[in-house]
């Protein structure tokens, strides 16, 4: 029998699993998105290939950690949604264009083709931008003061460049040629740019949140906080001296970018995690004050573990099913 001090605990791991997997997985097609080219057909079908078997299932794990919050934290749902309602409006108008100009693209006169590409694009730019603007918010507590929406929009176009900097390593992995050596330069530049946004993080989070300094300068959790910007840095520079290499012969190591790459998104997300935990609404609410009642949380982890395992196994084999180099675009 588990404890019920425990169950919350248990569902924020199970929240943070599922907000993790989502960064990864629907932040290179979304990355995918913002990098489509307007100029070049051919790459943009390619580029939408890429991902076609993927993307929308992708989604799933945004509405899981989005229903975990609700269903476990009630309390906290409510903060963060109030604080965030128009943001997530503006995520969901991002999502819903990208959904309608995917389906659009391939019914309309080729002539038209170019409209919707336009959209996809700006669809995927405005869902990463929301979702970076939402974590800048966070980080700040929802404050409501000029550092706090300057620090939410450095977020947006941090997240956003981190999206392009997975998803051009997702492009490395999946495709070949003239569009692969194109996204490896994407790769090199937005990596670049993560790596100046990571210290910029590192540097600002302690001085505008006191929670965060105590966490990460008083020990033994300093020794732990010291270790992920240091890893993320040094795999950021290996995965930069792996890109000069690529294209390689038989395309071997094109896996390796995309690798790196995820395990920067792991390695930041759990310092993050680590800043913040036990706040599910920093400063405001632990997990233990936000939580449903022991006996709620007891009756829906049940069902969370049958249903999350069969998502976890649903995604590994629509993964292997569809693994391997793209092929030409084709609609069913």
């Amino acid at each position: 029998m588990i404890a019920d001090a425990n169950l919350p605990v248990i569902f924020a791991g199970l929240m943070a699993l599922s907000v993790i997997v989502y960064a990864i997985l629907d932040g290179y097609d979304l990355g995918v998105g913002i990098l489509l080219p307007l100029n070049n057909d051919q790459q943009a079908d390619q580029m939408i290939a890429s991902i076609g078997p993927f993307w929308d299932a992708n989604e799933t794990w945004l509405v899981l950690a989005v229903g975990l919050l609700l269903i476990a934290f009630p309390s906290a749902h409510n903060v963060i949604l109030k604080a965030l309602y128009i943001p997530s409006a503006i995520m969901l108008v991002g999502l819903i264009l990208r959904g309608v100009a995917f389906d659009f693209r391939a019914k309309v006169a080729q002539v038209n083709k170019h409209r919707w590409n336009q959209i996809f694009k700006l669809g995927s730019c405005i869902a990463s931008a929301s979702q970076g603007y939402m974590l800048g918010s966070f980080v700040m507590g929802f404050e409501d003061s000029f550092m706090a929406y300057a620090f939410a929009a450095l977020s947006a176009l941090g997240v956003t460049c981190a999206y392009s900097l997975i998803g051009s390593t997702w492009l490395i992995l999946k495709t070949s040629d003239d569009l692969q050596l194109r996204a490896i330069k994407w790769a090199k530049l937005t990596g670049k740019i993560s790596f100046v946004g990571i210290l910029s993080v590192c540097i600002m989070n302690p001085l505008i949140n006191q929670l965060v300094f105590e966490r990460w300068t008083t020990p033994p959790f300093a020794y732990f906080m010291a270790i992920v910007p240091f890893v993320c840095f040094t795999l950021l520079f290996i995965g930069n001296l792996v890109l000069k290499q690529l294209p390689l012969k038989d395309d071997s190591g094109c896996w390796l970018p995309f690798l790196i790459t995820v395990v920067v998104y792991v390695f930041c997300f759990c310092g993050l995690a680590f800043s913040f935990y036990p706040y599910v609404v920093p400063g405001k609410l632990t997990i233990w004050d936000a939580a449903s009642a022991p006996e709620s949380l007891r009756f829906i982890l049940y069902g969370a573990l049958i249903v999350i395992p069969c998502i976890l196994a649903y995604t590994v084999f629509s993964y292997r099913v569809f693994w391997g180099k793209v092929e030409d675009l084709r609609y069913y």
